[in-house]
This record gives C-alpha cells, sequence and structure tokens, in this order.
C-alpha cells in the first residue's frame, strides 16, 4: 500500500485526463489504435485501456522516483497496518470532511460551505502550485533536504509562499519541472533564488495523515477536548468532539485553517475561545507530528512560522 498519491500518479492522472477529453471530441480519431475494436466499444472498457495504457507509457518515460519513499515520511518507516489504519480515518471523498453532530438541531458542515474548511484545504495528495518572487525577490520558503527528499521547514507570514497554501512538511517534488529527489538543501535555495521571478512551478505532495473535524460548542462554549503541548489527552464524553470522531494522540495543527504549529497552549485556548460556534480543527497522529517536528523545526522555526488567518 503506498503511503499516497506520487508524482507518476499525478503525470499518469495528466496523460488519461487529456487522453479522455480528446477522445471525447467526435472530430478526432480514435486514440487507442492499438485497442481491439471490443475495447473501444463500450466506455468503460475503453477508460480502463486508457488508463493501462497511459500507465505503461508513464512507466517508460518516468521511472520510479522515490521507490523506498513509497512507505516513508522523512526516514520513518510505516507498516501496512499503520497506513491502512491511519488512511481509514482520512474521508476518501473530498466533499465530506467530518461527520455530522447534532447540537439543539444543529449539523456540523461536512461540505465547503464552512470557512473554516475552506481555510483548510485538506487535499491528501499531489498537487500544483505556481508562485512569484515579492518585489524584494522572495517568495517566503525555506526548505531541507531529508532522506533525498526535499522539504517545506518554513512558510513566512504573507509571503508568496503562504498564498498559495504551502505549509510546514510538504514535501516538493519538482521546481520548474526539474525533480527534486536527491537535492541538498543548499541546491534546492539555489534553484529557487535562479528561477524567473515572474513563475515559479512546484509540484507538491501534502503532509500524511491530516485530518479536518468539525464541532459544535455547547452552552458552555466548549467542543469537548483537553489538550498539552498542542496534543489531544482526553476527550469529554457525550460531546462534540465525542461524537465527531476525535482521537487522542493527535497533535492540532490547525483552528479553523490558521497554523497553530509552534505556538503556546494559551494562544491556542485563546484561539479556540474567541471562536465562532462551528470549530474546525485540522490534526496528524502525534508520532507523525513529532518526527516531523524533531526533523525539521527548532524553537526559533516555530516562532517564525506563518500564524496569520488565512483568506478565502
Amino acid at each position: 500500500m503506498s503511503l499516497y498519491p506520487s508524482l507518476e500518479d499525478l503525470k499518469v492522472d495528466k496523460v488519461i485526463q487529456a487522453q479522455t477529453a480528446f477522445s471525447a471530441n467526435s472530430a478526432n480519431p480514435a486514440i487507442l489504435s492499438e485497442a481491439s475494436p471490443a475495447s473501444v466499444s463500450q466506455d468503460g472498457a475503453r477508460s480502463e485501456n486508457t488508463s493501462k495504457r497511459a500507465t505503461r507509457i508513464m512507466q517508460c518515460v518516468y521511472p520510479k522516483l522515490y521507490p523506498e519513499l513509497s512507505q516513508y515520511y522523512m526516514g520513518l518507516s510505516l507498516s501496512d497496518d499503520e497506513i491502512h489504519k491511519n488512511l481509514s480515518l482520512v474521508p476518501a471523498d473530498g466533499s465530506q470532511v467530518a461527520r455530522p453532530s447534532a447540537v439543539n438541531n444543529m449539523v456540523a458542515p461536512v461540505t465547503g460551505s464552512d470557512v473554516g474548511i475552506r481555510r483548510a484545504e485538506i487535499k491528501q495528495g499531489v498537487r500544483e502550485v505556481i508562485l512569484c518572487k515579492d518585489q524584494d525577490g522572495k517568495i517566503g520558503l525555506r526548505l531541507k533536504s531529508i532522506d533525498n527528499g526535499i522539504f517545506v521547514q518554513l512558510v513566512q507570514a504573507n509571503s508568496p509562499a503562504s498564498l498559495v497554501g504551502l505549509k510546514f512538511g510538504d514535501q516538493v517534488l519538482q521546481m520548474n519541472g526539474e525533480n527534486c529527489a536527491g537535492w541538498s538543501s543548499e541546491k534546492s535555495h539555489k534553484v529557487l533564488k535562479q528561477a524567473p521571478g515572474e513563475r515559479i512551478s512546484m509540484i507538491v505532495r501534502d503532509r500524511p495523515f491530516e485530518r479536518t473535524l468539525t464541532m459544535h460548542k455547547d452552552s458552555t462554549g466548549h467542543v469537548g477536548f483537553i489538550f498539552k503541548n498542542g496534543k489531544i489527552t482526553s476527550i469529554v464524553k457525550d460531546s462534540s468532539a465525542a461524537r465527531n470522531g476525535l482521537l487522542t494522540e493527535h497533535n492540532i495543527c490547525e483552528i479553523n485553517g490558521q497554523n497553530v504549529i509552534g505556538i503556546k497552549d494559551s494562544q491556542i485556548a485563546d484561539l479556540l475561545a474567541t471562536s465562532v460556534n462551528v470549530v474546525t480543527i485540522t490534526l496528524m497522529p502525534s508520532y507523525i507530528y513529532e518526527h516531523m517536528v524533531k526533523r525539521m523545526a527548532s524553537s526559533v522555526l516555530k516562532s517564525l512560522m506563518d500564524h496569520s488567518v488565512p483568506e478565502v
């Protein structure tokens, strides 16, 4: 089982989409010239054939970039059981990110209608971001090489990197079409420095196993959990947190889409207290979170992170 989608998956998906769009145009000849008439006579069979053919093409053109990283994150080995357990918590359908929470006949939002969910933007996959340098020629991004991968170590507030949604712990797979596998931290920064200021393209893989829950405050203004050093330690029985599937041994990464990594518990408590009735929390299993912070961030870096409220 793969930890999360790879760069090859993104490329195959693009080929499949292009071929599907091309073949859907009746003015174009059939692109699957090697397919039998039976295989192209039915949409389902044609789609399957297209997918297999695209996969074969991409395997020839793009060899595996991270064969050793499919079940690793920053050198942390993950068993099939751990991956299966954590992926089962992450909704397969991006349109539903939390279970309903009934409080006074109210239902917690489970679609993009909630501002916290729109800010969180949990994608669980590979995505492309386009950014440009600011007037000083900076993008507000620091990268670090770990186990042949390049990871986002710091995103500064109000920088081009923060505006496109880059986050601490994301993995950069490509920059302007160049694969980053095996790069040093110095090389990655050199490539960014030499890149044209008006357009920098990155292929990014989100940090793993994040999920977002929405909860309602009760009459006392609480959602029903206790935390210490950002880690969920206890859940109140019959609370909104309990009904929505909040788990202990998870760390809070965002509240209503705002990054809280590196800030004090008292500040997190203030954000929860001043939040509206519906609270959106982004979580990550603590053993992943702690490993990521240990490999990536000092206390100074965490204080320099972007903790601003994202615009939607």
